[in-house]
């Protein structure tokens, strides 16, 4: 037998009555009240360490305990064992495993259920989606970052013919669909390539290397590398891959488009995906009859540059770089804003030599 208030659930008065749980049924006991429940439809409380016993009763009505050690004594002489889940709940041994086990569940799906889904979800999406993203981050780049090429028009067009007779060297239906287009701004030496196929090159970078065409070719191949593997739409969707297979399956991609300029803009490409771009640069230089050691004076020339812009920026003012703007962050996905590491030099060099 317990002692326990007893709460109808139309009124918010209190009655005192005895428990008694008994084969299977719930007895409860008291002036003018006389109650059986079968105990299995009962809500029963867990136990904690802290605010009374509640249990709520099939009719509405409910049950307290403000002496939480007399309920738990009586639950358990009376038959009502306590699964494993609570025992757990009362350890902190057991505390301890669960929050170790979740860090590493989380860190599995960062490191690969995010970039797994992310694949699943771009197979899924429709190349027109990729075009949509690519124009909308575009116009807004230009709006923000980016200004009209100062490079002469018969220039730009000979590096866009360099390039389109390199890709025409390729495999039939390999080549995705792309543009070409050149910017200045305060950018610096950058290229980067954008959801849809839109490629996009600094004339800072073109400065950079002197319009050495077979340099540009090799950085725009490795671009296009990364508009073949749709890189850019893995992004947004490794960025929020929740929310854009939500996205998918309904069909409304208003927040990618807001979002996509600010994810394009800041985030980098992984190794593997930039492992990926070199490898396609590769194949578009060997196709045209290039030699993928010009890759190497390229990142040569983008470490030199780099080297130059810390020695300088280290005599500037902090308020002179806060309003450079992107300047020296670059964007995150351009080719020369990632380390010109012995690693990828040194797999241009060996693509040479083979």
């Amino acid at each position: 037998m317990l002692t326990a208030e007893y709460f109808d659930g139309r009124s918010a008065r209190a009655r005192v009555v005895t428990l008694s749980l008994v084969g299977g049924v719930l007895a409860i006991r008291g002036d003018g009240i006389s109650l059986s429940f079968v105990a299995r439809d009962v809500e029963w409380p867990e136990r904690m360490r802290h605010g009374p016993r509640i249990a709520r009763l099939p009719d509405g009505g409910s049950l307290q305990c403000r002496d939480v050690q007399a309920w738990d004594a009586w639950a358990l002489s009376s038959g009502r064992g306590e699964s494993w889940v609570v025992r757990a709940q009362q350890s902190w041994r057991w505390a301890l495993a669960s929050v170790l086990g979740l860090s590493v569940l989380l860190g599995a799906m960062y490191v690969w259920g995010v970039p797994w889904l992310a694949r699943v979800a771009v197979a899924a999406t429709p190349l027109s989606v990729d075009e949509a993203i690519g124009e909308s981050a575009l116009q807004s780049l230009d709006q923000q970052w980016l200004q009209p090429s100062k490079l002469p028009a018969d220039q730009q067009q000979r590096l866009r013919a360099a390039f389109g007779r390199a890709t025409a060297a390729l495999p039939p239906g390999s080549v995705p669909t792309h543009r070409v287009e050149f910017r200045s701004g305060p950018l610096g030496p950058n290229a980067f390539a954008l959801p849809g196929g839109t490629m996009v090159m600094t004339d800072a970078l073109v400065e950079l290397v002197q319009g050495d065409e077979a340099v540009l070719v090799g950085v725009l191949g490795h671009e296009l590398g990364h508009v073949q593997q749709r890189h850019g739409l893995r992004l947004l969707f490794q960025a929020g891959a929740i929310a854009a297979v939500a996205s998918v399956v309904l069909g409304d991609f208003s927040t990618l488009l807001a979002g996509a300029p600010v994810l394009l803009g800041q985030a980098s490409y992984s190794r593997d995906a930039e492992r990926e771009a070199d490898a396609h640069a590769v194949t578009v230089l060997k196709a045209a009859g290039l030699s993928p050691a010009v890759m190497v004076t390229f990142f040569e020339k983008v470490a030199a540059h780099g080297r130059s812009e810390r020695q300088g920026g280290a005599a500037d003012s902090k308020t002179d770089r806060d309003h450079e703007g992107p300047a020296r962050s670059g964007l995150g996905i351009a080719i020369a804003s990632h380390p010109a590491d012995e690693e990828r030099i040194r797999f241009f060099r060996e693509a040479a030599a083979r």
